[in-house]
């Protein structure tokens, strides 16, 4: 599979995982009952949904479509997630959004490197910005969960490197990036 395949690929996984996110967030943020965590939770909730639409805006300008199955699933997992955090605790919806944003900060920067390989520069700032905002997030979710008694069944993630770093990588490490 060739640069340009593997960034399209990459955007449409991104795209529909988007998806998901918000309508997990917005569960969560509904089912919380401290006013700060709501505030927070749905403002990244919003910054899912602008992700996705820039997501959107690079799969067209590359003659791309999102992935319609991969999207009908993450409506699925996504709403599935949210009415979770109805029942599920405090604690599990912080601890799994943490983890998961520490996963996307991954699937951005390797998307940025796929776009380089493609001769898509123009993608790339993009792409690193939206790895940024989601180290933000998993620093957020990290703090939250940080200290909980639960980290003693659940251990902690790796944290990740400095957010100023991250932009480093992607001019230091040709291929697939990792941090």
């Amino acid at each position: 599979m060739g640069a340009l395949e593997r960034l399209i690929r990459q955007l449409q996984l991104a795209h529909a995982g988007e998806r998901a996110a918000a309508y997990a967030y917005r569960g969560h943020w509904k089912s919380s009952r401290a006013t700060e965590e709501r505030v927070e939770i749905r403002r990244i909730e919003e910054e899912e949904w602008a992700h996705r639409r820039r997501l959107g805006e690079m799969l067209a300008q590359l003659g791309a479509r999102p992935a319609r199955l991969r999207e009908a699933i993450m409506i699925f997992i996504g709403r599935t997630l949210g009415a979770l955090c109805w029942v599920s605790g405090w604690f599990m919806p912080m601890y799994g959004a943490g983890k998961i944003e520490r996963r996307n900060v991954h699937e951005y920067l390797d998307a940025a490197a796929f776009a380089r390989a493609a001769g898509h520069a123009e993608l790339v700032d993009d792409l690193l910005t939206m790895a940024e905002v989601e180290w933000d997030h998993e620093r957020y979710f990290r703090a939250r969960v940080g200290g909980h008694w639960l980290l003693a069944l659940f251990p902690l993630w790796t944290a990740l490197p400095p957010r100023a770093s991250l932009r480093g990588k992607l001019a230091t490490e040709p291929g697939r990036i990792t941090v």
